[in-house]
């Protein structure tokens, strides 16, 4: 119980004493080490049982499961009703309906939605940041999500597969996309 309490004091303290030995980064408890080690490592220790996507963390591995295999919709909008599979999904939707813009340009009066939208827009007009360019098409990314993404589909990528039909898709996005044509 002690150890308990001194682990969570240092969240009020600030004290971080478990430093990565390979960059700068320290962390109020070794288990947050152990996890961002495993960014310098490549390790991905958790595996989805459904579409053996891996995952360096265990939360991330149960936020995709929900997220890609699961129905479950325990959110929903104050607003309109619109259910989500995350809290964070959610929020982020409810932006939408209260006009709320919480990232703001450094260089410029502009306010964006999204911290996606932030990004690209520092690219786009300010020339800051870092665009990530397909080696194949030449094709420029302002996130290394969809950048990822589209490469996968040059390599012919398609881990997400259909229940109800042979179809394979590049994303989890564009197998839901498709699921309801087998709907009545």
């Amino acid at each position: 119980m002690a150890g308990d309490l001194k682990r969570h004091s240092r969240i009020h303290s600030g004290e971080k004493p478990h430093k990565c030995h390979l960059c700068e980064k320290a962390f109020t408890n070794f288990a947050h080490l152990t996890s961002h080690l495993r960014v310098h490592t490549g390790d991905k220790p958790y595996k989805c049982s459904e579409c053996d996507k891996l995952f360096s963390e265990c939360g991330a591995l149960q936020m995709h499961r929900r997220r890609i295999h699961s129905n479950s919709r325990p959110y929903d909008c104050p607003y309109c009703g619109k259910l989500f599979s995350t809290d964070f999904e959610m929020k982020r939707h409810v932006r939408v309906h209260t006009g709320v813009k919480p990232f703001s340009c450094r260089h410029c009066s502009e306010e964006f939605v999204g911290r996606i939208q932030l990004e690209t827009h520092l690219l786009k007009s300010h020339n800051e940041g870092t665009w990530f360019t397909c080696h194949i098409c030449q094709k420029k990314f302002s996130t290394k999500h969809y950048f990822k993404q589209h490469t996968k589909r040059h390599e012919g990528v398609k881990p997400y597969v259909c229940d109800e039909c042979p179809k394979r898709f590049c994303t989890a996005y564009e197998l839901k996309c498709h699921q309801p044509v087998h709907t009545d």
